[in-house]
């Protein structure tokens, strides 16, 4: 399973970008993909157009919600990752993604990386 960021889903949505590319083949090779309930807000919150977010509800109709654990893990992981401005939401993205147990895909690696420590694994 590889969960997207919403900067990922924004590019995979590019026809011919590399992101497209990614997601083509991790769907031939038979991966499941999926979107925190997060990530999809962002996502949601544009700009987008309405073919692109006809596109995003048919490969994610059932966003990935955030329990209460994740805001805990999300909590932990602010604060053991240096309470980073602005951070929040990416720890929160993480945190649905390491319970469960996907890969993150993201443009944006080196706002993930800080997490590679406490259990999320980029695809």
């Amino acid at each position: 399973m590889v969960h997207v960021d919403t900067n990922f889903l924004v590019a995979a949505l590019r026809p011919n970008s590399a992101q497209e590319s990614q997601v083509n083949g991790w769907l031939l090779g038979g991966e499941g993909l999926g979107i925190s309930s997060v990530a999809w807000a962002e996502y949601l919150c544009g700009p987008l157009d309405a073919t692109g977010e006809a596109i995003a509800r048919q490969m994610f109709p059932s966003p990935e919600a955030l329990l209460s654990s994740d805001a805990e893990k999300a909590a932990q992981l602010f604060n053991l990752t240096g309470r980073r401005s602005r951070s929040l939401a990416d720890c929160m993205i993480a945190a649905v993604a390491i319970r469960s147990g996907a890969k993150m895909a993201t443009i944006n690696a080196a706002h993930f990386q800080p997490f590679l420590a406490h259990g999320l694994v980029l695809a």
